[in-house]
């Protein structure tokens, strides 16, 4: 059943909120949430991504400094127990809810009606408030549609459609991102349309979006933005892992592309991974194969290294890239080798 938008005449004073919130942020946090904002700096996903100063970015890449939040959270939650009779009744475990991926953690300051939550292709009606210039996204009412749109492709986006998800009709939260300092941003969620579960689309349906975020990913590769790109190839992986074995032949692809992006934004160890799942496939692939050779070199494993590009090389002789990086895993390995020399000499001086 669709639900209706809320009668544009019947809309809270935004701006007067939006005053309120910037005027005191720190205090409206306060006021309903006992736990800490101060975090530690967080060592570098999954979808793992590079470091970057952005806080959203950080997160996606460190999904173990939410571990560290819900610890000192958790320790906080079990000091208020002590004094259940002080707190206000909304404040209760189940008011915190944490992302799945350690992205956030969400508040909840006024409970949502029902138990439906927005879902693939949900038009949701939201009040966004306190999130940074350059976010990309909108300060104030907006509409997104869950699953479609460009707002979607940058990190903040990406964390505002997981935390989207998990609301129901009418829900206000504060979301609180590790490693990041500051008040913590505010969503509202006023209205969604009905949507569908991805279990819920037909095969075809799968293909056809999975196809959409294929085309996206390699537009945003092309244009220099191998993060955004990681992102609709993920998406695109994910609805075609839903599929019966063996899956659509553009799986191998998608992980092969996924692997560039990765190598690309330093994630090495990432970048094997999804040129195995390309070999296994595909024994053959040679950009899966250059590229699993590359990954292995940046982690210091130079026989793999070497065996890999060697297969390039057997295949297609004048592969200048090939050629290129196998060049320098030798020199590499000539390194280890004369520096494990040295060492073994200190040892029997």
């Amino acid at each position: 059943m669709e639900t209706p938008s809320v009668n544009p005449t019947g809309e809270k004073d935004t701006s007067q909120l939006k005053q309120q919130w910037e005027r005191n942020p720190q205090e409206n946090f306060d006021s309903t949430t006992e736990f800490r904002q101060q975090t530690q700096n967080l060592p570098t996903e999954t979808l793992e991504l590079k470091m970057s100063s952005d806080p959203a970015s950080q997160i996606i890449e460190n999904p173990q400094g939410t571990e560290k939040l819900v610890t000192r959270l958790e320790g906080d939650s079990d000091k208020s127990h002590e004094s259940t009779s002080e707190m206000p009744q909304f404040l209760q475990a189940s008011d915190v809810w944490y992302c799945p991926d350690g992205s956030f953690i969400k508040k909840i300051i006024i409970r949502g009606q029902g138990l439906d939550k927005p879902k693939l292709g949900s038009r949701c009606r939201v009040l966004i408030l306190g999130f940074p210039l350059g976010s990309g996204l909108p300060e104030g009412w907006t509409e997104l549609t869950v699953g479609v749109g460009p707002w979607r492709e940058k990190t903040w986006g990406e964390l505002i459609e997981k935390c989207l998800e998990s609301m129901c009709q009418g829900e206000e939260a504060e979301l609180q991102l590790p490693g990041h300092s500051g008040p913590p941003f505010r969503l509202t969620l006023d209205s969604f349309t009905q949507g569908r579960d991805s279990w819920e689309l037909e095969i075809s349906e799968k293909e056809a979006l999975a196809k959409e975020e294929h085309a996206r990913g390699s537009e945003l590769f092309r244009a220099g933005n191998p993060e955004g790109a990681a992102r609709c190839y993920g998406r695109a992986l994910r609805l075609l892992l839903t599929l019966p074995p063996p899956g659509p032949p553009e799986r191998t692809a998608l992980h092969a592309n996924l692997a560039a992006c990765q190598l690309l934004l330093g994630q090495p160890q990432l970048a094997a991974q999804s040129c195995d799942r390309v070999l296994e496939r595909d024994p053959g692939h040679l950009k899966a194969l250059y590229r699993r050779g590359v990954a292995q070199a940046a982690l210091g494993n130079l026989e793999k290294a070497t065996a890999d590009l060697k297969k390039v090389l057997a295949v297609d002789p004048k592969n200048r890239a090939a050629q290129e990086e196998l060049g320098k895993v030798v020199i590499q390995g000539k390194k280890q080798d004369a520096g494990l020399a040295q060492g073994l000499r200190k040892m029997f001086v």
